[in-house]
């Protein structure tokens, strides 16, 4: 899915931002690969990092139409680059921090021993298209997961922090959720 053009990236340790108008803030612990495209339009792959992708589960779930919408949210990635190939199968933890105590952990599991395409195939069907091949431009590319809270019931609080951890992936990703002041937009006319 797409998660904007930059500008909803989230640096390691800064707050993931949930809209207002949300009905639910929760993680998804993923790797992501950077990519790099060169003078020529060519992908380059820097390499893999912890990621986290960050929707409201909620709205996906009612209706297929809005699973884009719920995807329109901050994400956050690294803060460690692993350099070169992916280990085949990467088994982390996934938790959420409240009050100082872990509220919810579960383990998650990827790598292509764990994923139903390749990463080369997913690599291949996200720069088939000649959008996504501008020089000088940088992608982060989530492979997916299956380790949700949301799926166990847990409803995320502002102050909550999100903790992801792999160990082939040094430093664990942390970001705390805050949720934004209610926004009045109003189009104007030219």
């Amino acid at each position: 899915f797409y998660k904007g053009n930059g500008t909803m990236a989230v640096a390691p340790g800064a707050a993931l931002m949930s809209p207002a108008f949300a009905q639910d803030a929760g993680e998804e612990p993923e790797i992501a690969g950077i990519y790099v495209i060169g003078d020529d339009g060519a992908p380059f792959r820097v390499g893999f990092t912890l990621s986290n992708e960050f929707s409201d589960h909620v709205t996906e779930r009612v209706n297929y139409l809005f699973l884009a919408h719920s995807k329109l949210r901050n994400a956050s990635f690294g803060p460690e680059i692993l350099i070169g190939e992916l280990p085949a199968d990467i088994r982390g933890s996934s938790r959420i921090w409240r009050d100082g105590k872990v509220l919810w952990e579960k383990p998650f599991l990827s790598g292509e021993a764990n994923m139903s395409h390749t990463i080369a195939n997913l690599e291949h069907h996200h720069f088939k298209y000649s959008a996504f091949r501008q020089p000088g431009d940088v992608h982060v590319h989530m492979f997916g997961t299956a380790t949700l809270s949301f799926a166990d019931g847990v409803r995320t609080e502002e102050g909550d922090t999100f903790e992801i951890e792999a160990k082939d992936f040094g430093l664990p990703l942390r970001n705390p959720l805050e949720i934004e002041k209610p926004v009045k937009v109003a189009v104007k006319a030219l």
